[in-house]
C-alpha cells in the first residue's frame, strides 16, 4: 500500500529574513498556492548511426519556485522580499513538508507582482529562480 498522502495546505514556503551568518527562516504569510518547478536541459546528441532515432543526454538542471498569497497588513517575510527584490539580492528559500523533508536553495526574485482588485482581496505572486543546486533533506 502507498504511503500517506500530503495535503498541499500543510506545505509551507519559508525565506531567510536574517543574514547569511545568522539565518532566520520566516514563513511567507498569506500563502494560498505554491509550485516547485524542476527542469533538465536536454542536449541532442543524435548522429547518423542512431538508427533513425533521436539520442539525448541530460544537460544542466535548473529549478524555480512560484508562490501566491494574500497580502497581510504586516508580514516580515514579504517586507524582506521587497528589500531583496529592490536591491537585486539573492535569498534562501525553503519548502517544508509536514514530514520534515525540506527543499532548500539560493534564488533570485524574478517576478513579484501585487494585485489590488476593487472587489476582491489584495494578493501577491512571487517567482524565485534558483541559482545553484536545490538541496533535499529527507524527513528525520
Amino acid at each position: 500500500m502507498a504511503g500517506t498522502k500530503i495535503a498541499g495546505v500543510d506545505v509551507l514556503i519559508y525565506v531567510n529574513t536574517g543574514t547569511d551568518a545568522t539565518p532566520t527562516y520566516t514563513v511567507l504569510g498569506g500563502q494560498s498556492n505554491a509550485t516547485l518547478n524542476r527542469n533538465t536541459n536536454i542536449v541532442n546528441t543524435t548522429s547518423k548511426d542512431d538508427g533513425g532515432w533521436a539520442a539525448n543526454v541530460a544537460g544542466i538542471n535548473s529549478w524555480g519556485l512560484e508562490c501566491e498569497g494574500y497580502l497581510m497588513a504586516s508580514d516580515a517575510a514579504l517586507d524582506k522580499m521587497e528589500e531583496v527584490w529592490a536591491n537585486r539580492q539573492t535569498v534562501i528559500a525553503e519548502i517544508r513538508m509536514p514530514s520534515g523533508k525540506t527543499y532548500t536553495g539560493e534564488c533570485i526574485i524574478s517576478d513579484f507582482p501585487a494585485e489590488f482588485p476593487q472587489e476582491d482581496a489584495a494578493t501577491y505572486s512571487i517567482s524565485f529562480t534558483g541559482t545553484g543546486a536545490l538541496t533535499v533533506q529527507p524527513a528525520v
